[in-house]
């Protein structure tokens, strides 16, 4: 069995487990809280980020773009018609693309402030960093959120999923960044109603029941948040 070394609330983390519970794989979680930098995980990542998942066999590979590479070799034939990058070249372009935009663009302006403020911060010690938040990022955040929204809600004016007539990686990399803003209560769904069907959409399969009951110690969701129906 594999084991998947994660954060709850770290987004790249939410979109591994996404993955794996699509492909119907169910590793052992180890959660890990990336600040400490534990000697154990760093012979697993140097980088000291997460996710890393390791197989049985002891290969340990590091990186949500990178597992999603390697899943998609290692498993993704065996899915058929489920598989999550397609197989035509120019579909696996767009889901790499949006791969990127997400893992990359969306973390970098939206969820790595709203993580490491809101939530990180109040389980780190000052000498890595905690400490009290910093509005301008949040605030910062909030504004960035919108743009990706309406960015979202134009995918899904022109196609049946994000990258097109099936759901993929790209849907399941948006949805995990999503759902740790939308916990905090800081999506705002009534600007992009196109959007937010599509997030419930995502939300409503098996594969995100783990994510939607997972909690931040002393600080409760939005109240929206585990609701199917909004």
């Amino acid at each position: 069995m594999a084991t998947l070394h994660h954060s709850p609330f770290c987004p790249q983390s939410r979109f591994i487990r996404l993955v794996l519970s699509e492909m119907g794989m169910e590793p052992t979680l180890v959660e890990e809280k990336p600040w400490e930098r534990r000697d154990a995980f760093l012979m697993l990542n140097p980088a000291g980020t997460t996710p890393v998942l390791v197989e049985q066999s002891g290969l340990a590979i590091p990186c949500a773009g990178i597992i999603a590479e390697y899943l998609d070799e290692t498993r993704g034939l065996g899915l058929n018609g489920r598989r999550l990058l397609p197989e035509t070249t120019a579909e696996r372009v767009e889901v790499r693309r949006l791969l990127d935009w997400f893992l990359v663009k969306f973390d970098a302006e939206v969820t790595g402030y709203l993580m490491l403020e809101k939530i990180s911060k109040r389980f780190m010690t000052s000498a890595v960093g905690g400490g009290p938040p910093d509005m301008h990022a949040i605030r910062a955040a909030r504004t960035n959120v919108r743009y990706h929204l309406t960015y979202i809600g134009y995918l899904m004016g022109r196609r049946r999923w994000l990258s097109g007539d099936h759901l993929t990686y790209a849907d399941l990399a948006a949805a995990a960044h999503l759902s740790c803003v939308d916990y905090l209560g800081d999506v705002p769904w009534d600007e992009d109603e196109t959007a937010k069907d599509w997030y419930a959409r995502v939300k409503s399969r098996p594969s995100f029941r783990t994510l939607l009951a997972d909690r931040v110690p002393g600080m409760a969701p939005a109240d929206h948040y585990a609701d199917l129906d909004f």
